[in-house]
């Protein structure tokens, strides 16, 4: 892409997908007509702090905040992508809108997956969520969390931390799906020693009762709270896309530069890409921002722009824990200490893959992520 004046990219997404692609458009050269699309009000944030710091804050209410935007695009906020014309090459808008496009990069990202229609089940995607239940928090009700990932664990440790009772349900041991049993004993020894009351379950569904909403579980177990969040995974938004041939199995399959075709990227989470497993979706905020890096150079240097090649980072803090992990997850078998060992308090781990490759994870939030890098990718 030349970047010439009349050239034209429209980034549909104000996440940190679209917030990296604008700013990495510009640092590669792109000096024309960008537009960025948010369906929120509020500028581009921090998602993780969500979970995280943000139902801890005290008065201040900015661990989710950003760096003033530098990409100098016309930000349209509050309003919602319905439709994407490949051929005419027009994105509209929910206020009728039509804007043209040479190029356009598609981080539209995911909602919260729900397990019922009921207004009284909370969930936390959004800044709106976030500031919603930190406000319920604020009485101490009574808290089930439904689902037993980082996102679940995350939110039980901060109602926890808030002063309210907590139950968490959980299909299995809390955490064993994203970072294995080693790792996820640590975390739900951690969790119970703080209080939280963990149950098991194959299935959970939610209903009204006369006090509020209960999660009845597979034995017919009906737990009552004053507040149920559920965080039970995501469902990436490519419905505007559906007349466009682009989106496949609920997500938009892009090669390795994070294309769907020449003049349309798709970055964040709603895009699989390829992965040594196939085409994958990675909807972690870490692979969002590497996303979105490549894809916004192969906008604009084409095929001399480098491909995506990504190496896995997440990290979650939960019940007075930190963790970083770089690679593979979940690892298999017990770890290597580096540092530390498994009697608790910091640690750093490796785990040893048949490809020579590794995971490294530290519970310590003092090691770097370049000592993570260089444990996990030794030859890299």
């Amino acid at each position: 892409m030349s970047g010439g004046a009349t050239e034209r990219v429209v980034i549909v997404g104000n996440g940190i997908a679209g917030l990296t692609a604008a700013d990495t458009l510009r640092e590669a050269g792109f000096d024309g007509e960008l537009t960025l699309v948010g369906d929120e009000p509020h500028p581009a944030y921090s998602r993780p702090a969500l979970s995280k710091a943000l139902l801890l804050d005290g008065d201040d209410l900015s661990s989710h905040a950003l760096p003033p935007a530098g990409h100098g695009a016309t930000e349209l906020l509050g309003v919602r992508a319905t439709a994407l014309d490949v051929d005419r090459r027009l994105v509209t808008l929910d206020d009728g809108t039509a804007l043209p496009y040479d190029r356009v990069v598609l981080a539209t990202g995911s909602r919260a997956r729900r397990l019922s229609r009921l207004p009284e089940e909370l969930t936390l995607r959004g800044l709106d969520d976030a500031l919603a239940l930190r406000g319920r928090l604020a009485a101490r009700p009574s808290v089930v969390v439904v689902g037993g990932g980082p996102l679940g664990m995350e939110i039980a440790s901060g109602c926890l931390a808030a002063g309210c009772p907590v139950t968490l349900v959980s299909r299995g041991t809390p955490l064993t799906d994203r970072l294995g049993p080693h790792l996820a004993d640590v975390f739900v020894r951690a969790a119970t020693a703080a209080g939280l009351t963990l149950v098991e379950t194959g299935s959970a569904r939610l209903e009204r009762w006369a006090g509020g909403t209960r999660v009845v579980l597979d034995d017919g177990t009906a737990l009552e709270a004053e507040t149920v969040v559920t965080a039970v995974g995501d469902v990436p938004n490519t419905e505007w896309l559906a007349d466009t041939g682009l989106a496949s199995n609920g997500a938009v399959p892009v090669d390795s530069h994070g294309l769907a075709r020449p003049e349309v990227a798709a970055v964040g989470d709603l895009a699989a890409f390829p992965t040594p497993h196939g085409l994958r979706r990675v909807p972690l905020w870490s692979s969002a921002i590497e996303q979105a890096k490549v894809a916004a150079r192969a906008l604009v240097r084409g095929d001399d722009a480098p491909p995506l090649r990504l190496q896995p980072y997440f990290w979650t803090e939960q019940f007075g824990l930190s963790l970083k992990a770089v690679g593979r997850l979940p690892p298999e078998g017990e770890p290597t200490y580096i540092d530390g060992g498994p009697g608790g308090g910091p640690a750093l781990m490796r785990w040893s893959h048949d490809d020579g490759s590794g995971t490294a994870a530290a519970l310590d939030h003092r090691i770097a992520i370049p000592r993570l890098r260089r444990l996990a990718w030794p030859d890299a």
